[in-house]
Parts: C-alpha cells; structure tokens; sequence
C-alpha cells in the first residue's frame, strides 16, 4: 500500500426497480452486460466465503446487470420500524398490481461500489453517506427508511455473501444498489401502506466507454426548484432517456443539462466540475442538482490537498485564508492560489475552461473530452498531468486500497 507521505509533504484532515419483476435468464442478463458466464452453477452455502471467484471472464466487464448469487430484503408498515432483514437468492419478486412504485413512481435507489484490493480485503467506499442520502430522500418521498445501521449492514451482507462476484483487483468493482420502493396497494394518491427495502449487486466494469462527448441540452430539463431533482428518486430517470437517445443518435456519448436561466446543472447521472485557471468550479447543490458522494468527495480531497501535481509527486500546501482557499509551491517555486468554488456557472463559462470533468459513483472522475453547444465544439485537456486525472487517480487509490485512507472513507469487509 502506498502512504499519502508518498505523495504529500504535508497533510491536514478537515475536522446516488428490482419492484419489477425480474424476467430475463441469467445468460440473457450476463450477455447485456458484455460479459461472459461460463458454466454457471448454482452458489453452494460456501461459495462466497471459500475464496473463489465466479466463471466469468473479467476482461471484457461492461456497465450492466450479471445477477449474483443473493439479495437482501427487509419491509416494513406505514409509521413502523424495518424489521430484520434476510438474504435470499436473486430473483424474481411478487409486487401488487396497485403498489405505490408501479402506480406513482414511489421510490429511490442508491448506488455504491466495493472494491478488491491487491491484498484481497474488499472494500467499501462511504456507505453511510448513502445512508443518509436515502434518508432525506425518503423524507421527501414521505416513504419509511432504514435507519444508517441497517442499511449499512444490508450492504454488507449483500456483498459478503456475493464475494465471489467481486472483480479481481484492477478488472471492475462490485455495483451494490439498495432500492427503497412503496410495495403496499394505493389506489388514490397517498403514499403506500407498506415499504420494502432490497439491495442487489452486479460487477460493473466502465460506465462509458471510449472519450466522453457531451451535447448541452436546451429543450428538456432534468429538474425543476421545488421537485425532486435533490434526491435520488426513480422518477428522475425515466425522464433523461429520450434527450438521451436523441444525443447518442447524434453521435454524443451523453447530455449536459441547464436550468431554466442557463446556468449549467448536471451530465445525466452525474455531476459537473469546470477548471478555469486557478479555479475548481461546481454547480451548488441547492435543490435541482443531486449532491453526489463521489462530488462530495471529490471537492474535499481538493480542500485539503489542492490539484497541482508534476509527474512525479504532490508538492506541500499551505491554507491561506480559509478552508477553500490554498496556496500551492511547485518544485520550480511558482507560487500561485488555487480556489475551489461551489457557485452558479452560466453555459457561457464552457468557453473559458481548461478542463471539464465529471464525478459520480458508476463514473468515478472521467474527463470530458468535448462539449458541443449550439453546434459548436468545445474541446478540453485531459490525460496525464491534468486536474481531473490526478484527482481520479486519488479517489481511485483511496478506493481500492493503493493510498493510506486518512480521510477515514473506506469501510473493510469483516
């Protein structure tokens, strides 16, 4: 493992429906995913704690579902508390016809990663930020929600008894996505009457392949003030598929979306961030925009340690004015302050950066390699020695076990 020493001179600590039911095959599944399943068996009660790894080649991993072996479910009444919840082999489930998520779109997800580190340990990265992610966001929903330990727990359980399924290190992650739905009947408009609480895992390989190219998208909106684009509620997607669909026709990998004033918001699934000289720019997240984990994490690895780096190594930083705001010397001692600033960036702004990169649990950091507004194409840096890059490769060795975690992020597997 490396130590963050091995990087810094100095370093200070700061005190985002499996209620349908489920109808393909495994094969089907595991070819929509872009991998392949070689002879599959069914999991013995030890498959997952005796160090094996499922049949299925790594190397070819994309971004969609392979069903693993278990899944976890709790439920729950309306005003009750979730009960105990058990591990059951992934399948199909039963939901009422008049449920609140088939009917009124009554639910949130969440989506982690655990990842397999060099040694073997397997872990995950801020659980309990979901946790309470989903919590503000059940409140929203007027939904029941596990509380941060039950749901953490579920996770593990959930991944403990798919280990198998585990990327070896450097070939993927394992995708876990707890899934929060109104399960109990309701024919008028009212929340359901009964809540259930699953969480299922996949491993995922990269969520884009090739460059990212982006559309700025000025027809539809993403979100609205008032709505429920601040949490991570499954009517929110449904929605994105046709501007989509439409920018893939054109040839985009993916969709920036603005608000109604032109300021910039989000990329569909993801967040944003724009390098302008000496400045890490981002949208705030003030309702419309999810506050991402991987933002969040993103923004406070900056706080404390900057961006600039050489080739080589991160060079010493020194806070000047306050937690935001460094004053960074290179090895050629040219001094210079580097500020990072949550504010409202309008679409005009694309023009001036440097660098476009964007955050987000199944992305990771992925740079940006174009922005193309009113058919014009806007091109950024990205590889080797660029912001996004190197703040990738530190969220990345953190997350996998390559960096001392000081931050206190990552949660290891018993």
């Amino acid at each position: 493992m490396l130590k963050v020493s091995d990087y810094f001179r100095k370093w200070s600590i700061p005190s985002r429906i499996a209620g349908s039911i489920l109808y393909k095959t495994r094969d089907q599944y595991c070819r929509t995913a872009g991998a392949e399943v070689e002879g599959y068996n069914e999991p013995s009660v030890n498959s997952h704690v005796n160090g094996e790894y499922a049949k299925i080649n790594w190397d070819v991993l994309g971004f969609g579902l392979i069903p693993t072996d278990y899944m976890y479910i709790m439920n729950c009444s309306k005003d009750q508390h979730f009960s105990q919840g058990t591990l059951t082999p992934f399948g199909k489930i039963e939901v009422n016809p008049s449920s609140g998520i088939l009917n009124y779109g009554q639910g949130l997800f969440e989506g982690l990663k655990a990842h397999r580190t060099a040694n073997g340990r397997i872990l995950l990265f801020r659980p309990e930020e979901n946790a309470m992610r989903m919590k503000v966001g059940a409140k929203r929903m007027c939904m029941q929600a596990p509380t941060v330990e039950q749901f953490v727990n579920a996770v593990k359980q959930t991944v403990h008894s798919n280990k198998r399924w585990v990327p070896p290190p450097g070939k993927g992650a394992m995708y876990i996505r707890p899934l929060l739905m109104g399960s109990g009947p309701v024919l008028g408009v009212a929340p359901a009457s009964e809540y259930t609480f699953i969480t299922y895992a996949s491993p995922v390989g990269n969520y884009h392949k090739g460059v990212l190219n982006l559309i700025v998208e000025e027809k539809f909106r993403r979100a609205i003030p008032g709505g429920t684009g601040g949490v991570k509620a499954v009517t929110n997607y449904a929605i994105i598929y046709k501007p989509i669909a439409e920018a893939k026709a054109k040839g985009f990998t993916d969709v920036l979306f603005l608000n109604a004033e032109k300021y910039i918001e989000e990329v569909s699934t993801t967040n944003i961030f724009l390098v302008k000289g000496n400045e890490i720019l981002t949208p705030p997240t003030s309702g419309t925009i999810l506050p991402g984990i991987t933002r969040k994490s993103i923004i406070e690895i900056t706080h404390v340690l900057g961006y600039q780096i050489t080739s080589t190594r991160w060079y010493e930083l020194e806070q000047t004015t306050s937690t935001r705001c460094y004053e960074l010397e290179e090895i050629t001692s040219t001094r210079y302050l580097l500020i990072v600033k949550e504010r409202a960036i309008p679409v005009g702004e694309l023009f001036d950066a440097e660098e476009v990169f964007c955050t987000g649990t199944a992305v990771g950091v992925n740079s940006v390699n174009s922005i193309t507004y009113q058919d014009t194409r806007i091109a950024y840096k990205r590889g080797a020695g660029t912001v996004g890059q190197k703040l990738y490769e530190m969220l990345t060795g953190i997350q996998t076990g390559r960096i001392e975690d000081k931050m206190g992020w990552t949660v290891e597997l018993d």
